[in-house]
């Protein structure tokens, strides 16, 4: 995903400032990752049987990783997204998909 994510940054050409915030974001949930990873055998050499605390500590350790990707998904969707949002092509095909008969048939429930 990460060199996905860089090639269509290369592509679009954002500016060295949004190069970055994008590096940033991905460095910090790779990080978190890695950190989880490391917390969670940490947690298994600690207590070999099932604690209830472990897996509690193991869900939180969880927990800061997905805050840390939706927020480095907020960051790219901002620099790679809003550029594709505000085409004029991307606004036609939502206008065509709402005005869409099958669309109005399962929307007007």
């Amino acid at each position: 995903m990460t060199i996905l994510v860089f090639l269509t940054s290369a592509v679009v050409g954002i500016s060295p400032e949004e190069w970055c915030w994008m590096i940033i974001a991905t460095v910090s949930a790779w990080t978190a990752e890695a950190l989880n990873t490391a917390f969670e055998f940490l947690c298994d050499v600690a207590s070999t049987e099932f604690h209830p605390l472990v897996e509690k500590a193991k869900d939180v350790s969880a927990g800061a990783v997905l805050t840390c990707i939706i927020g480095a998904s907020a960051i790219g969707f901002i620099i790679l997204g809003l550029p594709f949002y505000d085409s004029q092509d991307i606004n036609e095909a939502l206008l065509f998909m709402a005005t869409s008969p099958a669309f109005v048939a399962t929307t007007d429930r």
